[in-house]
C-alpha cells in the first residue's frame, strides 16, 4: 500500500475497493495464512449453524405435530412433552454456543486483519504471521471490551424499540395512517440500526490501532465517519447484502436443497462455493473497513506517527518482541493538524 496519506482522503467508493484488492493481493501470503487460521473456522461456524440449527428446528416442528394429535395424559403425549422440551433446550443451546464462537474468532479475525493492514500501510518491511500471532490475543482483550459496550447500546437500542412498536400497538388505530406510522419506524429503526453498526465497526479498528477502546473508542468512531458517513454506509451495505445473499443461496440449495430435488453431490458443490464466497466476504469485509478508517483519518488531517507506535504497543504486547527494531515500522494514529 503505496499511496501517500494526503491522497487517502479523495478516495471515494472505487478507491477503497481499488485499494482493498491490491492490499489483499499484494500480502496474498500472510492473508492466506490469517483466513485459514481464524477466518476459516468463523465461516465454517456461519455455514454450518444455519444447516444444524434447521435440522433441529425440523425436529421441533414435527414433535410438536405429533404433540398436538397425540391425546393429552398418555404415555406417548408425555414423551412428546419430555422430548419437545429437549429439542428446545438444544436448539437455544446450539444458539448460545454459535453465538459466543463466532464472536470469538470475529474478534480473532478483526485483531489479525486490522493489524496487518495497519502495519502493510505504514510500510513494515518483516511483516510476518508469527508477528500476527504474537499481538492477537492481546489486542483481542481490548477488541472485547468494545464489544461488550456496543452489544449493552445495541441491547438499550432494541429495548427502546419494543417498547415503542408496544406504545404503537395500543394507542395507534389499525388503518391508512397507522400502517404509514408503522412503515415510517420500521425505516427509522433500520437506519439507526445500520449507523450504530458502522460505528461499531470502526470502533473495532480504532481499539487496535489506537489507545482508546470500549466507549471511548465508540465515540472516537462517531467523530472519524462524518464526511465520509454515506461512503461507510454503502460501504457496509454491500457487505450485509453480499452476506445476506450468500445466506440465501446456502440456504436454497444445501440446506433446503434435498427438498427441491438437489443432488447430494451438487449440494456439496454448493456448499463449498458458498464456503469459499464466505470466506472472501469476510477478508475484503475487514480489510475494507481498515482502509476506511485510514481514509477517515485522512479525510480529518489526522497524521499517522510511524514512529511512535512501539512505544504505543508496548502496553499490551509485554515481553513479545515485535515491530521494534531499526527496520520496522509501527503505527501509532494519533490527531495532528496539517
Amino acid at each position: 500500500m503505496d499511496k501517500p496519506q494526503e491522497e487517502m482522503q479523495f478516495l471515494g467508493l472505487l478507491g477503497i475497493y481499488k485499494e482493498t484488492i491490491k492490499t489483499i493481493v499484494s500480502w496474498r501470503k500472510i492473508f492466506t495464512q490469517i483466513t485459514l487460521t481464524f477466518i476459516l473456522p468463523l465461516a465454517f461456524i456461519f455455514l454450518a449453524h444455519m444447516e444444524v440449527s434447521n435440522l433441529i428446528s425440523r425436529k421441533i416442528i414435527h414433535t410438536d405435530f405429533q404433540k398436538h394429535i397425540t391425546r393429552p395424559g398418555t404415555l406417548r403425549y408425555n414423551k412428546l412433552s419430555d422430548a419437545l422440551r429437549s429439542e428446545w433446550i438444544t436448539y437455544w443451546l446450539l444458539k448460545a454456543t454459535y453465538f459466543t464462537f463466532f464472536i470469538i474468532f470475529s474478534l480473532l479475525s478483526t485483531s489479525a486483519v486490522v493489524y496487518t493492514v495497519a502495519s502493510i500501510y505504514t510500510s513494515t518491511n518483516n511483516l510476518t504471521f508469527n508477528t500476527v500471532i504474537g499481538i492477537v490475543p492481546k489486542v483481542w482483550k481490548r477488541l472485547v471490551v468494545t464489544f461488550l459496550c456496543a452489544f449493552v447500546i445495541f441491547f438499550v437500542y432494541n429495548m427502546i424499540a419494543i417498547l415503542i412498536l408496544v406504545f404503537y400497538m395500543v394507542h395507534f388505530p389499525d388503518n391508512t395512517f397507522g400502517v404509514v406510522v408503522f412503515h415510517v419506524m420500521l425505516v427509522l429503526y433500520f437506519v439507526g440500526f445500520a449507523y450504530m453498526s458502522i460505528i461499531w465497526q470502526m470502533a473495532c479498528v480504532v481499539s487496535v490501532l489506537e489507545s482508546c477502546y470500549g466507549v471511548r473508542a465508540m465515540m472516537k468512531s462517531m467523530d472519524l465517519i462524518k464526511g465520509k458517513r454515506w461512503v461507510a454506509i454503502i460501504v457496509v451495505s454491500k457487505l450485509v447484502l453480499s452476506f445476506f445473499a450468500m445466506q440465501i443461496v446456502f440456504e436454497v440449495f444445501v440446506v433446503n436443497g434435498g427438498e427441491l430435488g438437489v443432488g447430494v453431490w451438487r449440494r456439496l458443490g454448493f456448499g463449498v462455493l458458498c464456503l469459499v464466497a464466505v470466506l472472501m466476504l469476510f477478508l475484503f469485509g475487514l480489510v475494507v473497513q481498515t482502509i476506511l478508517y485510514l481514509v477517515c483519518k485522512s479525510y480529518h488531517h489526522e497524521s499517522i506517527d510511524k514512529s511512535s507506535l512501539a512505544d504505543f504497543l508496548e502496553n499490551y504486547l509485554g515481553d513479545y518482541e515485535a515491530l521494534n527494531g531499526d527496520d520496522n515500522v509501527q503505527v501509532q494514529l494519533e490527531q495532528a493538524n496539517v
